[in-house]
């Protein structure tokens, strides 16, 4: 049979998303701040989008779209429990609105508040009390800028020298000064040096406390006997050696403020309703609301009438304007159905609190409200709910599957670990549990758990072994 090459055309089918799909589908992942900054750069590419106005006075003649007409899923945000009623109110007298309330309603409590001194402002003020030469000053004034904010310097004092072209001697004959600064600890270069710099100034740096805070490492470990040779002294005194070394603090800059303080603003209320149940509302601090000045348009579509590229260039504003406000009201009405899903699928949680946490994925969540499983992970990402039991992630809420021992209902991974994490805060002296004790008894319980399994979680929550936790209650007791 002899090959030859030909020319065929075949008619098929295929899904193809988008450029303005994809784009939605990003809109899904963003945080409330990524958000704002993605609609403010296209307030600006796009002349007929306008930010929506609290006092609704400069756009009476905008009509808007979308986002500010309110929904499905915004109609479970603003109803009649809104944020602005008074049972909204009495419920969160602790949250305040800063990002969208009006203008003319009075300053913000910020305005009012002392800006706290920060670590260099503090050093800064007592360089300027010290009595330093010139040179001195300068050298005071550059190792000052290499400060951290946990209080620890990192420069190389060789380095700086060269660079300021005096001797090495000079600059740790400044420092040396430094260290005797406010608070005690600063311009040290290591944890030995920091709390060897407190401890020498409470008159305490000798020959045993010394040894102890040379031996840090074996400290770590609790080795107890090590430390004893090392130090020269008896078990009494290396406990009451230890109590001091608890005393110290091993980042002295961390009592000042290194900068503005990030709160999380919550993007999901859960509240008790009225009616009985939980009540679900995004916080409208987070929904940017745009309008489509629709008198703009008209007014350049008449000047640009004869000039069709001006009149294409209008019509794609208009057709990405409508795209936007649209593609943030889905944003929303999923955000509502997935926080609704998981409080229903958890409201043992909300009633009784971590134990009562059920296990949950993203495939039940996606299914129970009829999308897919990659949009209930983007939903949920930096995403947090404020609820009566604190703020959470809403990834919080999915976790893994423990078996039962009975057969019966599974435990979720929080909730073993909340287990874990009581037990061993529930210890006594003489009564410290192993990891294999605490499998025993979670297994009492009904959770079937490994004893690997207690020591991986055990880990994670950064709790240490039995025999540290017995050493620790030696000291305490």
């Amino acid at each position: 049979m002899q090959s030859s090459a030909s020319l065929l055309q075949r008619q098929k089918q295929s899904m193809v998303a988008s450029p303005q799909l994809i784009e939605s589908i990003r809109l899904l992942q963003l945080a409330h701040t990524e958000l704002h900054q993605f609609v403010e750069r296209e307030i600006e590419k796009n002349p007929l989008l306008e930010s929506a106005s609290n006092d609704g006075g400069p756009f009476d003649d905008v009509s808007s779209s979308g986002a500010d007409q309110p929904g499905p899923g915004a109609n479970a945000v603003e109803g009649p429990t809104g944020p602005g009623s008074p049972e909204r109110l009495g419920q969160w007298k602790s949250l305040r609105n800063t990002t969208n309330s009006p203008p003319g309603n009075g300053p913000s409590l910020d305005e009012f508040a002392t800006l706290a001194e920060t670590l260099h402002d503090h050093v800064a003020r007592q360089i300027a009390l010290t009595a330093f030469t010139p040179q001195e000053r300068l050298i005071a004034g550059q190792l000052a800028a290499d400060l951290e904010d946990t209080g620890y310097l990192r420069a190389n004092l060789l380095e700086l020298a060269e660079s300021l072209n005096v001797r090495e001697a000079v600059v740790e004959r400044v420092l040396g000064t430094l260290q005797q600064f406010d608070p005690p600890g600063v311009f040290a270069r290591s944890l030995r040096e920091c709390l060897e710099i407190q401890l020498r100034q409470r008159n305490r740096l000798d020959p045993a406390m010394a040894a102890l805070v040379a031996h840090l490492e074996k400290l770590a470990r609790r080795d107890f006997e090590a430390l004893k040779q090392h130090c020269g002294v008896d078990e009494e005194d290396l406990l009451d050696m230890m109590h001091e070394i608890r005393a110290l603090d091993p980042k002295p800059g961390n009592r000042f403020q290194s900068g503005a303080s990030e709160s999380i603003i919550p993007d999901v209320w859960v509240t008790l309703s009225p009616q009985g149940g939980w009540q679900i509302e995004l916080d409208p601090a987070t929904l940017p609301k745009l309008l489509i000045n629709q008198s703009y348009y008209a007014e350049v579509s008449r000047q640009t009438a004869q000039n069709s590229k001006d009149q294409a260039f209008l019509d794609e504003c208009l057709q990405n304007a409508n795209w936007l406000i649209r593609s943030l009201d889905q944003r929303a009405k999923t955000i509502v159905k997935v926080a609704a899903e998981i409080v229903r699928q958890q409201d043992a949680f909300f009633e009784h609190g971590v134990a009562h946490l059920r296990p949950l994925n993203l495939r039940t969540v996606a299914d129970a409200i009829g999308v897919h499983e990659s949009t209930v992970s983007r939903v949920t990402s930096n995403k947090y709910m404020l609820t009566p039991r604190g703020v959470f992630e809403l990834k919080y809420f999915f976790t893994v599957a423990i078996a039962s021992c009975e057969g019966g209902d599974a435990h979720s991974a929080e909730a073993v670990r909340h287990r874990i994490k009581a037990m061993i805060a529930a210890e006594s002296p003489g009564d410290v549990l192993s990891d294999e004790d605490i499998a025993v008894r979670l297994k009492e319980t009904g959770i079937d758990v490994a004893r690997r399994t207690v020591t991986k979680y055990r880990e994670a929550m950064n709790i240490p072994s039995s025999v540290q936790r017995r050493r620790e209650m030696r000291l305490c007791f």
